[in-house]
């Protein structure tokens, strides 16, 4: 985003930019016995990552079944044992993450200029936790759940784009990951793009997204 501009809608990524997303933290917890080594523990963590990405690419299926699924083949591609169903362990974490610590004091300088809007890859019945702890008020929040397809399928920011009767270049879409987010929001015709950048992602040239430190930058951006 090369100039200030004013957004009908600024549209966010939750899990991971606005919520922090403690997958990494769990998995390092929970999976300690199993994979002492620290380096082989990174590699363990980023393949899981993989996974659900993976899991969120075809048809839809409830996040849980995301998160079992995806853990499961990675203990199985590591030769290792998954125990009682233990991808249940973080389903039912993730409505008790709060925000980076960044979130709040930036979203508020906005929240009450211009309509905010969450898309998130959850379930309808997790979501409103993590939303009510970021303290500000959100004009949507869609989930995949809501429309039944994941980012980053393209089917996802066309349900959100058409809820909210706007254009694409309408929107300023923020999130803290090009893989799930901004590649579509690109193929999408959103030009306003932010990228937030939280050390689990790297920057990607020629998608046309402005790199912020984190949302207490984003007020800037709009002119605000």
């Amino acid at each position: 985003m090369s100039e200030i501009m004013r957004p009908k809608y600024i549209t966010f990524d939750c899990y991971g930019t606005l919520t922090n997303f403690q997958m990494g933290r769990m998995t390092r917890e929970i999976f300690a016995d199993r994979i002492p080594d620290a380096d082989r523990m990174e590699r363990f963590v980023q393949d899981f990552g993989a996974y659900r990405f993976d899991e969120v690419l075809g048809e839809w299926k409830p996040y849980a079944e995301v998160l079992c699924t995806a853990l499961e083949r990675t203990c199985k591609r590591w030769g290792i044992e998954y125990r009682d169903n233990e991808g249940m362990l973080y389903y039912n974490a993730v409505p008790t993450w709060g925000p980076h610590p960044d979130v709040i004091e930036g979203l508020s300088k906005i929240a009450d200029k211009i309509p905010l809007v969450i898309y998130s890859n959850a379930d309808d019945s997790q979501i409103m936790s993590n939303v009510q702890k970021l303290e500000v008020p959100f004009h949507k929040v869609f989930t995949a759940d809501t429309f039944k397809v994941y980012k980053p399928r393209l089917a996802a920011f066309e349900a959100m784009i058409d809820s909210l009767d706007c254009h694409p270049e309408e929107l300023l879409h923020v999130s803290s990951s090009f893989r799930y987010d901004l590649i579509s929001a690109h193929l999408m015709g959103i030009k306003n793009k932010a990228f937030v950048a939280r050390n689990h992602e790297p920057y990607c040239d020629g998608y046309g997204a402005t790199k912020i430190n984190d949302i207490r930058d984003l007020p800037a951006l709009v002119g605000l």
